[in-house]
């Protein structure tokens, strides 16, 4: 521990014309020779909900494929070929199979709309059908959290994701409105709240908070960075630092301005594409852009600047494809895949890549250092989809996964099988685990054993 005389509250900011910069844990936080869990540098607990339409290719999620078992739990818990990706994040990583996503089952007595009902994924609230301004679904777990937590950070949560709502990349049919399908975290029952795809605007809402429209155009025109804004003030908090807080804030200031590099070189791209299709800004490769929004999280975790996210992967009905995975069919009818074993197999490597770009995120929390742990060890992220087999449109054994650290509260290595239970009910233990005391949410019936 670094003991020094000259303490920096943990609530500490650099601002400039248009920049309100948080800092990153650092040691001079910390009251000389006091235990950092007694602190108000103590870390928190952040969370991340992460969406993905289309469900799982569920012989494989489950292993039940020959040559693809997964095994229960403890020292023989064995991953299959879909999560083989997630085997350096074992010890962290809780895996569900069996859920039933009843909140996005067609209404008694009816049918149909089982792409446009996104909204529930988080909230466990079956939709209201309608197509009109009286919306109601309900408060989903992330904005839950933000509501207890978020008073204490500069934003409550951010929402961010990869698909544009207006370029054909979902539908909202069946009577339910787009609202439904646009947003999986609601703030209020009928409240949904936007989701920002462009990671440059994303980025000058976490470090450019203040900026005028002029300024943020003036930036872009002459290149500069948001942190040419605080470079004296950056160089007079050194002098108060000790060796490894002045390594750890310039790491910290290193990786937003690569980041901000690589968000103008997205913006020039974009610009020069022939597609109309991309909006300016966003990069065409998904592999970029996913890394870019998990870079804005792990940023914002890092400074303190929220401690609650939400992705959305993609949309309902996604035209993408992912040739990076192997795979070069549309997400969604690469869903549909007819129970014919070689699209099945595809459809599980499209399942497995997707489950590979979070690895980027995993690995950049476990390298980041807060506190006495790492971002990762301080971190609860769940993934999660509303439907188990899409090639059926079938809302039962819904595969959701859990990983990270929670501050010592999630036990790893495990793959739970929860035959019986619905969704809502992981909801549920999410938020005990993250200290929201709750005896409900949505359809629950009640926590489960994790």
């Amino acid at each position: 521990m670094f003991i020094t005389k000259k303490h920096i509250p943990r609530r500490t900011f650099l601002r400039g014309v248009g920049v309100t910069l948080a800092l990153p844990l650092l040691d001079a936080m910390l009251p000389a020779q006091t235990p950092i869990s007694r602190s108000a540098a103590a870390p928190k607990t952040r969370f991340t909900a992460i969406w993905a339409p289309h469900g799982w290719a569920p012989l494989y999620w489950n292993g039940t494929m020959p040559g693809a078992e997964v095994s229960k739990k403890g020292a023989d818990f064995v991953l299959g070929p879909t999560h083989a990706p997630l085997e350096p994040f074992k010890n962290q990583l809780v895996i569900f199979g069996g859920l039933d996503s009843t909140s996005s089952m067609p209404p008694p007595g009816s049918s149909g709309g089982d792409h446009s009902r996104a909204s529930a994924v988080f909230t466990g609230v079956s939709p209201k059908k309608t197509a009109g301004a009286d919306i109601y679904g309900g408060m989903s777990i992330d904005q839950m959290i933000a509501a207890k937590y978020g008073q204490d950070t500069l934003l409550p949560s951010i929402q961010l994701g990869i698909e544009d709502p207006g370029s054909n990349t979902g539908i909202c049919g069946w009577g339910y409105s787009c609202a439904y399908s646009n947003s999986v975290s609601w703030a209020t029952p009928t409240r949904p709240m936007p989701h920002e795809i462009n990671p440059m605007v994303a980025f000058e809402r976490l470090f450019g908070d203040g900026a005028t429209p002029e300024q943020r155009a003036e930036r872009k025109k002459t290149r500069a960075s948001i942190l040419d804004a605080v470079t004296r003030k950056v160089a007079t908090l050194n002098k108060n630092l000790s060796a490894s807080d002045k390594s750890r804030l310039g790491s910290y200031l290193d990786d937003i301005r690569e980041l901000e590099r690589r968000l103008q070189l997205a913006a020039k791209a974009s610009s020069d594409a022939p597609s109309l299709d991309v909006p300016f800004g966003v990069p065409e490769s998904f592999d970029d852009h996913i890394k870019l929004m998990f870079d804005l999280q792990a940023l914002a975790f890092q400074g303190d600047v929220t401690r609650v996210s939400s992705l959305m992967v993609g949309r309902d009905v996604s035209l993408r494809s992912f040739p990076e995975s192997g795979v070069t069919t549309v997400w969604h009818s690469s869903s549909h895949h007819g129970e014919d074993a070689k699209r099945r197999e595809d459809y599980s490597k499209m399942n497995r890549y997707h489950l590979r770009t979070m690895t980027y995120f995993l690995d950049k929390l476990k390298k980041t250092q807060d506190g006495d742990g790492s971002l990762l060890d301080h971190s609860l992220i769940l993934w999660g989809s509303n439907m188990g087999n899409a090639n059926q449109h079938s809302h039962v054994n819904v595969g959701h996964l859990l990983v990270g650290g929670a501050s010592g509260k999630l036990k790893g290595d495990q793959y739970i099988s929860a035959f019986g239970n619905t969704t809502a009910n992981l909801l549920l233990s999410t938020l005990h685990i993250m200290g929201v005391d709750k005896e409900s949410v949505g359809d629950s019936t009640g926590p489960l054993t994790i």
